[in-house]
């Protein structure tokens, strides 16, 4: 407890309130990819939807409306489909289950909103803390090179995967169930919300990759180790 105590009592000590950060592009950038985050693994994450069948009968018509929404596992939601007949009908399952590019997606925003997180406040109350030593901007750079790459991974395979949802779920697709004899295409279901997530991840990976050089000017790759002397610093005049 005493360690802990400790700790936390350099980190407050040593926090310093600067908001200079955010009117340069290094912290301004930063602060983009946190609210474009949270809107790429919100709108995923957070979808339900309904897609809809027709059953015209004599006496009739019966809607059928299948349900599904995040992580995708089509099949783990059944709905009924009536005969006109009569008989009890048969329930039956939506096809195909991508809930791994889905979650994927949204661990790669979470993990990107935490990590947005902690560098913001790295940067506007421990700036001297990231700029004394070549560690800070070296680290910062490593990782948001690293996130940028699984922002293009994850994005293309939800996107892929997106599209596999929209064809599993389309009415008219499965207005053609052998199942279903009478069955007619209803309404499509609103992808709008995850049409909008799969374009909120490529613009994370825009702006991940472009924070990058930014982050390189902080890093002593970029900037020259021996800086030459001058006359106050005891240089040799030049000739």
């Amino acid at each position: 407890m005493d360690v802990i105590y400790t700790i936390n009592s350099k980190l407050t000590s040593g926090f310093s309130l600067d908001l200079g950060p955010l009117k340069e592009p290094l912290g301004f950038i930063r602060v983009l990819e946190w609210v474009f985050t949270i809107f790429a693994f919100a709108t995923t994450g957070g979808y339900h939807g309904t897609t809809h069948i027709k059953v015209k009968c004599p006496d009739g018509e019966h809607n059928i409306e299948p349900t599904f929404g995040y992580p995708f596992r089509l099949p783990a939601n059944p709905y009924h489909i009536e005969y006109c007949n009569g008989s009890q009908g048969n329930n039956t399952f939506l096809q195909g289950d991508f809930s791994s590019s889905a979650e994927f997606f949204v661990c790669v925003g979470v993990f990107g909103f935490l990590y947005c997180t902690a560098t913001l406040i790295l940067y506007l109350g421990y700036q001297h803390v990231y700029r004394q030593s070549a560690r800070g901007p070296i680290v910062d750079l490593v990782v948001t090179a690293a996130f940028s790459f699984l922002w293009l991974v994850s994005s293309s395979a939800w996107g892929k995967g997106l599209t596999d949802v929209k064809w599993a779920t389309n009415p008219e697709e499965l207005a053609k169930m052998p199942l279903c004899d009478n069955c007619e295409p209803g309404e499509f279901p609103s992808m709008g919300r995850l049409n909008a997530s799969v374009i909120f991840g490529f613009l994370n990976l825009i702006l991940w990759a472009s924070n990058c050089w930014f982050i390189f000017k902080e890093t002593p790759f970029h900037k020259d180790p021996n800086p030459p002397a001058t006359m106050e610093e005891g240089g040799a005049p030049g000739p």
